[in-house]
């Protein structure tokens, strides 16, 4: 059944036409992905399907009764709601229920025999409707969205004394909650960490509604999405399949188009050609004949629809980091470091951490344990991420290896001829009065001339050099940022958040040039895509300590699992020696003796051997899970297989703990 359907629908912006008569619909129940360069309109359609803008001309139809949300701007609530009275908007209908049942009850408990049937009958209608709408798992609903999003210890907190960040999440969840029939998202994992967009990819996979996203986020949408609008040219091309599906098929669908072009071309080139003949020798033969034969193959000609070339590649930034002289072997070694929040200077500076993660209430307190002994290394040449929710210290971390803050004990080396480019989250440029070209200037000493050369491989082009810093998006800021530090000297390149704001191109763009780099990469990032593309060392960072995995985000994050599985199953084995130990104690103890020295050779072999074969059973049970995986395409089959795999892995965790202490 149709949710959606925009016809023919156009929108101008100062003038400027983003798109023109451009229809789209949207089924109920689809999970679509809109993508497209910046400046397609992709933002634009958003707003105008959520009603926050209405289009210049055509018509947007809507399934009758059907609620629209978006997460656009934050609103100012005023200074006296809470965070958590900001989620409970959502229920604001369940609420005026919930008191007015209250209320009910109230009357019930000293009833009035004249008015008490119809006491009773109002609050029967309004309990079946109350219960009908969700009410009872209202509470459950919304620990689950705060728990999810990781905004939980924000609830009690006055909502305008959070965050940019921390607002946008809040907001994200009362729209969650509200559970509209379509549900419009740009960027929505923007200021989320790994494991709450990774609970939204789930939360989204069941959600019952329509889902419209824009996102930079292509593992997010290979997760999400099962169809792809592709907005380009003020066109929508249809794509039935996730990102990944939509990347091969636009690729394939551009080549027969680009044949489709260069074979009528030469059609068009042999009719030019056949015309020109056909009049040179009407000319010579004063044929009228041959004459009307030119003119007719001329209104053909003219009358074919002729097919516009196709862009195969678009411009992308022209991104290059030269390598200085190479470092050392050891480019980075942490040994025992811990840090704590200090001063308030300090821990000023620790707010900066992941895109705002930190909350402002206890969590900033003064002296709270970021981490404790940690160690970290780094060669020469290695690709190492470092991972973790926000406000784990991943940025803190990254300002020790800079020397902009110092461990409260243990110590950080930087290696012999390190030359470190480092690229912040934020605060890029002192002056932001000053324009584009200026700001390139005051890090790379060039010409006026040349620097606009330059700027113009990160397509800054003419005179939008001259454009102020304040005035640039924030993908621009990170294209100039880009530029100031591909002409730096460097042999290892600190990145924090590197692909924040940059769309799919840029991203795909800054990925080539780091894939090439030599020297030695460290970087904080929640781009699961970039992670498991170029880092094959993983540190994660998880309460208080630090841990190496070798492998990219989703190996890491395999690994990271079968060591907490192993770790529970060795605390509940640990608590069951003990209950045992103290079993005896009480006098089973001779018993267990006793018959522990009746137990023959032949029994320890023969459970050895039993254990050998269940392990050898479950890796083939894992193995054929695996196969499963990698042929499996559907997000939530995906996700079943991903949590089945989990349980067998713990179970063979098991298994060789049992075997490990049967040998022993």
């Amino acid at each position: 059944m149709m949710m959606c359907y925009a016809e023919k629908i156009s929108k101008r912006w100062g003038g400027t036409l983003v798109f023109e008569q451009l229809s789209l619909e949207i089924q109920d129940g689809e999970r679509i992905g809109l993508v497209g360069p910046n400046g397609c309109g992709k933002s634009t359609v958003l707003k105008l399907l959520s009603g926050m803008e209405p289009p210049d001309s055509g018509m947007i139809h809507y399934k009758k009764g059907s609620r629209t949300a978006m997460l656009a701007q934050i609103p100012d609530y005023g200074p006296d709601i809470t965070a958590l009275e900001v989620l409970e908007l959502a229920f604001a209908e369940l609420l005026r229920l919930k008191r007015r049942m209250t209320e009910l009850e109230s009357e019930m408990a000293s009833p009035d025999p004249n008015t008490m049937e119809k006491t009773l009958n109002e609050y029967g209608t309004l309990q079946h409707t109350f219960a009908t709408m969700g009410g009872y798992e209202m509470e459950a609903n919304r620990s689950r969205v705060a728990d999810g999003l990781g905004i939980k210890h924000l609830l009690q907190m006055p909502f305008d004394r959070l965050s940019g960040g921390e607002r946008t999440k809040v907001c994200l969840g009362r729209i969650l909650l509200e559970g509209p029939d379509l549900l419009l998202l740009d960027e929505p994992t923007n200021h989320l960490d790994l494991s709450a967009v990774e609970w939204l990819e789930t939360y989204l996979q069941d959600y019952r509604g329509s889902v419209l996203i824009v996102s930079h986020d292509r593992y997010f949408l290979d997760r999400v999405v099962t169809k792809v609008y592709d907005l380009e040219g003020g066109a929508v091309d249809i794509y039935h399949g996730n990102y990944s599906y939509f990347v091969e098929e636009k690729e394939r669908r551009l080549l027969l188009d680009f044949a489709a072009f260069q074979e009528q071309q030469k059609k068009i080139r042999k009719m030019e050609e056949a015309i020109k003949r056909m009049r040179l020798w009407a000319a010579q033969a004063d044929n009228p004949l041959m004459f009307k034969r030119a003119a007719a193959m001329q209104k053909a000609l003219d009358r074919m629809n002729k097919l516009d070339r196709p862009v195969l590649e678009r411009k992308k930034m022209g991104l290059t980091f030269e390598m200085s002289e190479r470092s050392g072997k050891d480019v980075v070694r942490m040994e025992g470091v811990s840090k704590s929040f200090g001063s308030s200077g300090e821990a000023a500076e620790l707010t900066n951490d992941s895109g705002g993660g930190l909350d402002r209430g206890g969590d900033r307190r003064e002296g709270r344990a970021l981490y404790a002994n940690v160690d970290l290394h780094v060669r020469f040449g290695e690709a190492v991420a470092i991972v973790g929710d926000n406000g784990s210290g991943k940025s803190t971390l990254l300002r020790m290896i800079l020397g902009q803050l110092q461990p409260d004990s243990g110590t950080v080396t930087v290696g012999s001829q390190v030359k470190i480019g480092y690229l912040a989250q934020r605060d890029w440029f002192p002056d932001e009065e000053k324009t584009i070209v200026d700001a390139f200037r005051d890090m790379v000493m060039v010409e006026e001339g040349e620097a606009r050369h330059l700027l113009a491989k990160f397509l800054f082009y003419g005179a939008s050099v001259y454009r102020k810093v304040n005035a640039l998006s924030g993908g621009e800021r990170m294209r100039l940022r880009l530029a100031q530090l591909m002409h730096q000297e460097m042999n290892a390149l600190v990145l924090d958040e590197p692909t924040n704001h940059l769309d799919i191109d840029a991203r795909e763009a800054l990925e080539d040039t780091l894939a090439a780099f030599p020297g030695t990469l460290i970087c904080v990032s929640h781009d699961r895509y970039l992670l498991n593309k170029l880092f094959p060392v993983t540190y994660w960072l998880e309460d208080g300590a630090l841990t190496r995995y070798e492998g990219g985000y989703n190996d890491a994050k395999r690994k990271r699992g079968e060591l907490r599985s192993g770790r529970q199953a060795a605390a509940l084995a640990s608590k069951d020696g003990k209950t045992l130990a103290a079993a005896g104690k009480n006098g089973g103890g001779r018993e267990e003796s006793r018959s522990g020295g009746r137990r023959s050779a032949d029994d320890h072999g023969k459970l050895l051997a039993d254990l050998e074969v269940d392990i050898a059973s479950m890796e083939r049970k894992l193995a054929v899970l695996d196969e499963a995986m990698m042929a499996e395409t559907e997000p939530k089959k995906l996700a079943e297989l991903h949590g089945e795999k989990q349980l067998l892995e713990a179970e063979r965790e098991l298994l060789y703990q049992r075997l490990e202490q049967a040998e022993s």
